[in-house]
C-alpha cells in the first residue's frame, strides 16, 4: 500500500515540479513572476481573513521580497520531492519536505490536493 501511495504522491510532486522548472515565469528569465502573482492573490485573501495574520506578515516580509529565490526553491523542491518518493531515495526526508511545502500551501489558502497529500506524507514521516 505504501509503495502505491508513495508513487502516486511522488508522481504528483514530480509533474508539478517539472511544470514549474520548465516554466519561464518560475525558473527562467522571468523567474519569480508566477510566484509574485500567486502571492498577490494570497495577500488579497489575507485581507478577508482567509490567511492567518502572522503568515501574511511572513509572506509580505520574507517571501515576496525574495520571490526569485523562493520561485527556484519551490520549483526544484517539488521536482526533487517527487524524484525522492518515486525512486525511494531519502523518502523520509522527501516526505518531510513535501509535508512542509503542503502546509505552506494550506496556510496560504490553497486547498487543491494539498490536504490529501499532507495526510499521506504525514503518515509516511510517522512510519519512517
Amino acid at each position: 500500500m505504501w509503495l502505491i501511495l508513495r508513487f502516486y504522491i511522488g508522481y504528483t510532486w514530480l509533474t508539478a515540479g517539472f511544470g514549474k522548472v520548465t516554466n519561464d515565469a518560475c525558473t527562467g528569465k522571468n523567474a519569480g513572476a508566477a510566484l509574485g502573482g500567486y502571492m498577490s492573490g494570497v495577500m488579497e485573501t489575507a485581507a478577508d481573513g482567509v490567511v492567518a495574520g502572522w503568515y501574511a506578515t511572513f509572506l509580505e516580509s520574507v517571501i515576496i521580497p525574495n520571490a526569485v529565490i523562493f520561485s527556484y526553491m519551490v520549483a526544484w523542491g517539488e521536482l526533487l520531492i517527487g524524484l525522492g518518493l518515486i525512486v525511494g531515495l531519502l523518502t523520509g526526508i522527501a516526505a518531510f519536505f513535501g509535508a512542509l511545502m503542503n502546509m505552506s500551501f494550506l496556510l496560504a489558502g490553497t486547498v487543491s490536493s494539498n490536504p490529501v497529500m499532507l495526510v499521506v506524507l504525514g503518515w509516511k514521516v510517522g512510519n519512517v
